[in-house]
């Protein structure tokens, strides 16, 4: 293990690292405690500082890390569980895998915190909002900078502690509680499997640190080895509900209750890219498990294709953006099932460029229609909102894989490996490709282009954001352009940035199993097929998107009209009723029949007749005490007699 990780030396390194999650934990408290007591401008100001220095500290730890030889620098801060044998620091893990998520979460957490200074400017609780999405970032940074999986475990519950407190943020709103429990209980199912895969560790391998995990798995166990395939198996349950997988995924799209801004921070930066990170930071046992691999392929694919027919039909606004985040997610555990882990994490991250500018744009166009987000209200927001237009507009492209923009180049490079591994789920996958480009323009089309379908109000109050609002649109939008060239397809550059930046945190499991990691380069020829197939298909989706929408300016219809598949699809093939038909009612009908039978008709009556008995018994001794000394006497006399005739009968 001492052969992979550079041990803690240096008091400057362990305090950056110790600070950048300290400080949102301090906005946090600031915030927390102070709320409706500070300022708005200071608690966004504190909000926003605490974040943004998180991201300083990040930058430079990513430009110092070759100053430690590129190998994992690992820091305990303190000694926090020793019990028999199990010895659990507290302590942190830099590498690579842990920078670049470090530099993505503080890095695209701070433009939404800028974001939200501007969106949540008139909420009467705008301190406690700024204290919260401090507290998912401190959850986050803890989850990736770990160097154990209880560390990892703890932060995985804070992020999904603060996505039931964001959700339900607005807590008058009786559907909005409904969402956050439900986003809450789910993942409390999939987190269940997450610790028994721990549990599993611990029993199989004495620890639960990374270093000595992986260091055992990769001399001990052989590929598809049964216990490591039950712990990665475990693990990614927990994966399943965190990134929002069938069957666990419903609760992402009802996330959309919280104030745009934490949409934003959920589905691009922090909470859903959770179980890809813990795939790939635990890659040595997924390497060796290549039967769980292709389970993870398999539901992956099945949620990017699910999740993109739903897409298609919905109306409301940042509801097709959410189950857009469940099909691109999809895409993310399909290319790590083909162990593209490093394309997968690519994608993560030009994911995060485009999806928080789409989520904001979003929040842009809510805010200009009054809090509206039906998609049949709008029509012909570009000339009201032209920056917000044109920032959608390169998002819009991004996602649908259209040159130069960032997704273009990641989703080119996951379907390729993707095509290598089996030509069916490529198929299937361009398949979702072409469904993203088209529900997406399909909105574009909607909302910015045609004549204006809301009302005079909404009509009169249409402006453009505040600079407080579109600068950090522009800022995703220059992300989202360039985004994709640090990592380039080999046709255009022998040198992939992201991919050589990442390879020693794949060293352990190359080792490991050798032939995993023997490449088999498409030829020049062939990638330029895929890669033109891939854009023919988007711009073909364009084309009919424009042919519906925007040319014959065709409007969904209202609700309870849709008919056939329509209404299946726009019902969201109705899981959520199954769902509730399997699961809540029964364990509903179970509960109130144990209250009536069980609690009131058997634990009521025995708890409560001993109680009556203990006062009933009480009220008769009472009596005795009356007060007159000459029944004490009496009754003393009749003992002491009672008691000589007892020892004489003895």
């Amino acid at each position: 293990m001492q052969e992979f990780i550079l041990p803690a030396n240096n008091a400057e390194m362990t305090w950056v690292c110790l600070l950048i999650p300290l400080l949102p934990f301090i906005g946090f408290l600031i915030n927390g405690l102070g709320n409706r007591k500070l300022p708005k401008g200071l608690a966004g100001l504190v909000g926003c500082a605490t974040v943004i220095g998180s991201f300083a500290l990040s930058l430079f730890l990513f430009f110092g890390f070759e100053g430690y030889g590129n190998r994992p620098y690992t820091t305990d801060i303190f000694n926090w569980i020793n019990v028999a044998g199990l010895r659990i620091p507290f302590s942190f893990q830099i590498d690579q895998l842990s920078l670049i998520m470090l530099l993505l979460v503080t890095g695209v957490g701070s433009v939404i915190h800028i974001y939200s200074a501007g969106y949540m400017h008139d909420d009467e609780n705008f301190g406690k909002f700024f204290a919260f999405l401090n507290l998912f970032v401190f959850s986050m940074l803890l989850l990736v900078m770990g160097s154990n999986y209880v560390m990892m475990f703890v932060g995985w519950e804070g992020v999904g502690l603060c996505s039931y407190l964001l959700i339900g943020f607005w807590n008058k709103v009786t559907p909005y509680n409904n969402a956050a429990k439900k986003a809450f209980i789910i993942n409390r199912i999939g987190d269940l499997g997450f610790l028994l895969g721990i549990f599993l560790i611990f029993i199989t391998y004495g620890s639960v640190s990374y270093g000595e995990v992986f260091n055992q798995a990769s001399q001990l166990n052989e590929v598809n080895d049964g216990i490591v395939v039950a712990i990665t198996l475990l693990l990614f349950v927990g994966a399943m509900g965190k990134s929002a997988q069938l069957p666990l995924y419903t609760w992402l799209p009802d996330a959309m209750a919280g104030p745009t801004p934490v949409s934003a921070l959920i589905h691009a930066a922090t909470m859903v890219t959770a179980g890809i990170y813990m795939v790939i930071r635990s890659n040595v046992l997924y390497t060796l498990a290549p039967d769980t691999l292709e389970i993870v392929a398999i539901i992956g694919l099945a949620t990017a294709l699910f999740a993109a027919t739903i897409g298609l039909f919905q109306n409301d606004i940042k509801k097709v953006l959410a189950y857009s985040t469940v099909s691109q997610l999809g895409y993310m555990f399909l290319a790590l099932g083909v162990m593209a882990y490093s394309s997968s994490l690519f994608h993560v991250l030009t994911h995060a460029f485009f999806k928080a500018l789409l989520f904001l744009g979003a929040g842009s166009v809510i805010h200009a229609m009054s809090g509206e987000q039906d998609l049949r209200r709008m029509g012909g927001l570009r000339k009201a909102l032209p920056i917000t237009f044109l920032t959608f507009l390169i998002g819009t492209l991004a996602i649908s894989g259209i040159p130069p923009f960032a997704g273009f180049f990641s989703k080119d490079e996951l379907l390729a490996h993707v095509f290598q591994h089996s030509k069916v789920m490529w198929a299937f996958g361009l398949l979702t490709s072409f469904m993203t480009a088209f529900y997406m323009f399909r909105l574009l089309y909607l909302a910015f282009f045609g004549s204006f379908r809301g009302t005079e109000a909404q009509r009169h109050h249409l402006h453009e954001s505040p600079a407080v609002m579109t600068i950090p649109l522009i800022i995703l939008a220059i992300l989202s352009t360039v985004g994709g060239f640090m990592g380039l397809p080999p046709v255009f550059s022998e040198n992939h940035m992201l991919a050589n930046f990442l390879s020693p945190v794949y060293e352990l499991a190359r080792r490991a199993v050798p032939s995993a990691f023997e490449t088999h380069h498409l030829s020049h020829e062939l990638e330029y097929t895929l890669m033109a197939v891939s854009v023919a298909v988007a711009i073909v989706a364009i084309i009919l998107a424009y042919v519906i929408y925007g040319k014959k300016r065709a409007v969904p219809a209202e609700e309870g009209t849709a008919t056939g598949l329509h209404k299946l699809v726009y019902n969201k093939y109705y899981v959520d009723e199954l769902y509730n038909a399997l699961f809540v009612k029964p364990i509903m009908g179970l509960s109130v029949g144990l209250y009536r039978f069980v609690e009131r008709g058997i634990i009521d009556p025995i708890v409560n007749g001993l109680g009556k008995g203990v006062l009933g018994g009480g009220r008769s001794l009472r009596l005795v005490q009356s007060g007159a000394i000459g029944s004490y006497i009496l009754i003393m006399v009749l003992g002491i007699a009672l008691i000589l005739l007892l020892n004489f009968i003895i």
